[in-house]
């Protein structure tokens, strides 16, 4: 695959201080074969980081490299419009979201997973229009872990702990965005996740299509992924087995994925930095907006698991202060917990403070602790509930 290089231009607002005082970052384009939007760039303040063998030099280098990142992103300008829509509350067990901290006796907390909708404009004026996290609720409940609690679960189990408050379909009828405009999808990583419906397949499908392949819903849009989490999928350890979904992979368009590796800039304001830990290809969204910047992924269930030393649910700040931890995982897979630890650190040390309450950071987990009376000791002590930047402009 041929690459090039090029100066970022300031159209995009992608100028930065260089490693040696430069006024422009020098960085290697993406190959327009890649289907990713002009402008698009590699990052590489975390680089050296990235390729550390040991993981307490990782974490050293990864405090390092955070502020200069920061300082870097904030000029790289603004996206048009962030929106969040909420999909689905669902029952988690506490002892994954919360790890080791909580002392909560109950067997789940909630968790919101949420929709996120973006809007920028391209190096070539063009508007591009991503959404982060669009899960198919229906087709990710076949997911082998929750299918699994469902069926050992009375009927009456869903009805009084599952809300689902819209597909995202709905939400986008709503805001007047139509399938078409949709130019990108990507997840913070692939669990659960079945995105058959939205890109569509090679081959009829038994269980959705068993005629035809599947059109997919958003017939222009690319899936964004990282490389390393497509071939996880491919041969699965068994501590991953239960939260992924393969089998909804293989006759994919493969036309309509593209891989990426490591850290990417797509436009002003819009990064995804390679998280890995949680998942081999974890990847977390981060936003340059009018409160500052955010970071959005599924490593930690809460902001307070990213400043637990502020948190009021019992067991966690202690927990955290018992054994010198700075954060408290999202624990459902276990094999890359130092991995997952060093990701969460980046994510806590690139953002801002909320303007809301400044002792917890602009972290917005993709699916979020929520507050459910049935979950007594796992009320979360502040959420974010949404990231509200901009405005939609309809499109000509």
């Amino acid at each position: 695959m041929s690459i090039w290089r090029y100066i970022v231009h300031s159209a995009v607002g992608l100028s930065r201080p260089g490693c040696h005082g430069e006024s422009e970052m020098t960085s290697t384009a993406i190959p327009p074969a890649t289907a990713l939007p002009p402008g698009a760039a590699h990052i590489d303040h975390f680089a050296q980081a990235d390729a550390a063998d040991l993981s307490g030099v990782q974490l050293r280098m990864i405090r390092e490299a955070a502020p200069r990142f920061r300082e870097w992103f904030a000029t790289t300008g603004t996206p048009d419009y962030v929106g969040t829509f909420d999909l689905v509350s669902l029952p988690y067990p506490t002892k994954f979201g919360l790890w080791r901290a909580a002392l909560s006796p109950v067997p789940f907390l909630t968790i919101t997973n949420r929709l996120l909708v973006l809007r920028w404009k391209d190096a070539e004026g063009r508007t591009r229009t991503m959404l982060f996290e669009p899960s198919d609720v229906q087709l990710d409940g076949n997911t082998p872990y929750f299918k699994a609690l469902r069926e050992s679960m009375p009927q009456q189990f869903e009805r009084f702990t599952v809300t689902y408050h819209a597909t995202v379909e709905e939400h986008l009828r709503r805001l007047g965005i139509r399938a078409e405009e949709v130019d990108y999808i990507t997840f913070d990583h692939l669990h659960t996740q079945d995105v058959r419906r939205w890109i569509g397949t090679t081959t009829p499908q038994a269980d959705i299509s068993p005629a035809k392949p599947v059109e997919p819903y958003f017939p222009n849009a690319t899936m964004i992924v990282q490389r390393r989490e497509l071939a996880a999928l491919a041969e699965l350890h068994p501590l991953q087995r239960p939260w992924f979904q393969p089998e909804a992979y293989t006759d994919l368009r493969r036309d309509a994925i593209v891989e990426i590796e490591g850290d990417i800039l797509l436009g002003p304001g819009i990064a995804l930095l390679s998280t890995p830990g949680h998942t081999p290809g974890n990847h977390s969204l981060v936003l340059n907006t009018t409160t500052g910047i955010w970071a959005s992924s599924e490593n930690a269930i809460a902001a307070e698991c990213m400043a637990p030393e502020h948190s009021r649910i019992p067991g966690v700040r202690r927990w955290a202060g018992r054994w010198g931890q700075e954060v408290i995982i999202n624990a459902n897979t276990i094999e890359n917990t130092a991995q997952q630890y060093n990701s969460m650190v980046k994510e806590k040390s690139i953002v801002d403070r909320s303007r809301v309450d400044p002792r917890f950071p602009q972290f917005f987990p993709s699916s979020e602790l929520t507050r459910n009376r049935l979950n007594p000791g796992t009320q979360p002590t502040f959420n974010h509930h949404a990231i509200n930047h901009g405005s939609l402009t309809p499109q000509r």
